[in-house]
């Protein structure tokens, strides 16, 4: 039976839920995963960029999705070098004080600073700290079957942890509960490209954001319930540029950040929290349930600064991204001190130079609370646009 960790928004106006859900999204003392271990529940957390919660999911486990937090990393600050982006301090500033606790941490070697995070967790930790060695090849024609055979590994550290066997009917059960969330997501999706105005920048990225908070099923009632209601809004449209947000797929700008551009512009497609939505597509429930995931990571996915696939030109599916989305310009983000993000930029760049789409160029930090000067650059950048 699955322990509900979040029902104050039932019953509620759809204001109330959404406020809630920001509470939530913004309250760095995880009150859901806490509420979650009080009922005996067990549970995983994941660092950023994709993790596949449905194994974790199939065993009774809550997966969490490692993102920061808005604290400052007083203890973390010791077990790390100075030139490094702040999320891996947060991270592991909320687990060393307590506010976080895990069953087990899964981290992955996306970039140089990361690849050594599951050792300094495991160095300060009793429960295991392993790494998940997604494919660096995923052009190669045994790249679905390692990864199949990778996920089984974490499987059975899975199932160690829980007592519990994980059967393929389990992860078909798992795969059914996100293949629901996945359409949901993208129906919210669907809402920011078609009628921005019937939800702010901050209510879409919260509801997103919340998926790695809670179990996946709350969460598929709590957008079977409000996406009906955000349609039938009666917000007026505005005359506001429509951008592209590109720079959040691992360390997340602060929620006030978004609130700003908000403000200013329509966010009709962006790569925040990109994990949560990396699979495109339903995972097919026929067949080997563990194959069928790693095959839709590789065939059905998204994209990031942090997979290398020759198939998928990050620069293209940019310009794919603006496309689909009608979208007047990019605001190319990088969080600082992230380089993978900072290297994706200057090819951002250059192909949005050869297609002549406007473009604003800028770096955050999840720990930032000045705005002010910010925002009058991308007002001059969005009014420049608008005005030409």
């Amino acid at each position: 039976m699955r322990i509900p960790v979040f029902d104050e928004w039932k019953n509620q106006t759809l204001d109330e839920a959404l406020y809630l859900c920001r509470e939530l999204v913004e309250d760095a003392t995880f009150p859901t995963v806490k509420r979650w271990r009080e009922a005996g529940g067990k549970v995983l957390g994941h660092f950023q960029v994709y993790f596949p919660e449905e194994i974790a999911h199939a065993a009774g486990m809550l997966p969490v999705k490692i993102r920061g937090a808005p604290v400052e990393p007083g203890r973390a600050d010791s077990h790390f070098g100075s030139y490094l982006c702040s999320i891996l301090k947060t991270s592991l500033e909320v687990a060393l004080t307590g506010e976080l606790e895990l069953d087990l941490f899964v981290s992955h070697p996306i970039c140089d600073a990361a690849r050594n995070l599951a050792a300094i967790w495991g160095r300060n930790f009793d429960h295991p700290c392993q790494i998940l060695y997604l494919p660096q090849n995923p052009n190669s024609s045994h790249s679905a079957q390692y990864l199949c055979d990778e996920y089984n590994r974490i499987k059975r550290l899975i199932e160690d942890i829980t007592g519990r066997i994980v059967t393929d009917e389990d992860l078909r059960l798992s795969l059914a509960v996100f293949n629901d969330n996945r359409s949901l997501l993208r129906e919210l999706y669907d809402i920011k490209r078609e009628t921005p105005w019937l939800i702010s920048a901050e209510d879409a990225y919260c509801l997103v954001s919340i998926a790695g908070l809670i179990p996946r099923e709350e969460h598929n009632d709590l957008l079977r319930t409000l996406l009906p209601q955000i349609r039938e809004g009666s917000a007026r449209p505005q005359d506001r540029i429509r951008v592209v947000f590109e720079g959040g797929f691992c360390e997340q700008p602060p929620l006030d950040l978004v609130r700003m551009l908000g403000r200013t512009c329509y966010i009709v497609d962006d790569d925040f929290l990109i994990g949560l939505r990396w699979i495109l597509e339903d995972v097919p429930t026929e067949g080997d349930p563990l194959f069928n995931l790693a095959e839709a990571y590789l065939e059905r996915s998204s994209y990031s600064p942090v997979q290398h696939d020759n198939r998928k030109p990050k620069e293209e599916m940019l310009l794919e991204r603006v496309e689909m989305a009608r979208a007047d310009a990019v605001i190319v983000a990088a969080a600082k001190m992230c380089e993978p993000g900072l290297e994706e930029q200057v090819a951002y760049t250059y192909a949005l130079d050869e297609k002549g789409i406007p473009y604003f160029v800028s770096e955050f930090e999840e720990n930032m609370t000045s705005f002010e000067h910010l925002e009058m650059q991308v007002e001059t950048f969005l009014e420049n646009i608008l005005f030409a």
